[in-house]
């Protein structure tokens, strides 16, 4: 062989390497999806977790819960799934397709309600039950604020109304989070529009969707629902098989003390 050829060869070798050490270390994007609840605090807590990552990108996803659950169970990429409930993360961990589920965050729900409604925690019962009053809750099943929408409806028969959940359950308006609901507008509350449109005089939702509705539309109230009945919703994270490390260490920040307060910031109670 020449010296050129000899030549050439060795600065190909030389090239290879580099380029191969290249690609084992540079750091992957986190394609993660989320519940709509979290958008604010994801944002924030995707912000500060990028900040001690230098290349790494947090990708995210929003939408009901149970509606991604399915997209990804039905082969949607994703690395990271954070729930408003244990159970569709739990669902995916069942099929094979996740690790372990670990509670992260819990929040509580609250009653959004229109300016000049009446409404206080010890009346909330009698106003949703007033006929004359619509009542807005989430799809049941495809979005757990629905599902524990229904949980305060049972507790509230269980405190002794008779028939609440059937009443309840038959006057409330189902309009959002569900598969043919419309897309909730870009970067605003979603009930608070709804609110605001006269689609509900109150709406029952999680107390951290509620402030944020308060904060962008001025008259509206968030009102709590009473603890007796009050549900404490459990908000699961996993990391999806294949994932990379950086989905991990993302998980490993939203538990991390920093994590936490991002979330706390944003109203969730600790995990």
């Amino acid at each position: 062989m020449s010296n050129y050829a000899h030549l050439t060869a060795a600065l190909l070798v030389c090239l290879a390497i580099p380029t191969m050490t290249s690609a084992q270390t540079t750091p992957r994007d986190v394609r993660v999806h989320a519940a709509g609840s979290l958008r604010s605090a994801l944002n924030d807590s995707a912000a500060a977790f990028e900040a001690t990552q230098p290349g790494v990108k947090v990708r995210l996803t929003y939408g009901p819960s149970g509606l991604l659950k399915d997209r990804i169970a039905s082969g949607e990429p994703s690395d990271v799934f954070a729930s408003a409930n244990m159970t569709h993360p739990e669902a995916l961990t069942a099929a094979g397709k996740a690790g372990p589920v670990q509670r992260f965050a819990r929040n509580a729900m609250c009653a959004l309600v229109r300016p000049g409604l009446d409404v206080t925690p010890d009346n909330l019962v009698q106003r949703m039950l007033d006929p004359t009053l619509k009542l807005g809750v989430s799809t049941p099943r495809a979005d757990p604020a629905g599902d524990y929408a229904v949980q305060v409806f049972e507790r509230i028969e269980k405190s002794g109304v008779a028939g609440a959940v059937g009443a309840l359950s038959a006057k409330a308006l189902q309009l959002t989070g569900g598969p043919n609901s419309p897309p909730p507008p870009a970067d605003r509350s979603v009930y608070g529009v709804l609110v605001a449109q006269g689609a509900a005089d109150l709406f029952i939702t999680y107390c951290t969707n509620a402030v944020a509705a308060v904060r962008e539309q001025p008259g509206q109230r968030s009102v709590p629902v009473p603890e007796a009945i009050n549900v404490s919703a459990s908000y699961g994270v996993t990391v999806l098989n294949g994932a990379p490390d950086e989905g991990r260490r993302f998980v490993d920040f939203l538990l991390s003390p920093a994590g936490q307060a991002v979330l706390a910031r944003h109203g969730f109670a600790p995990r």
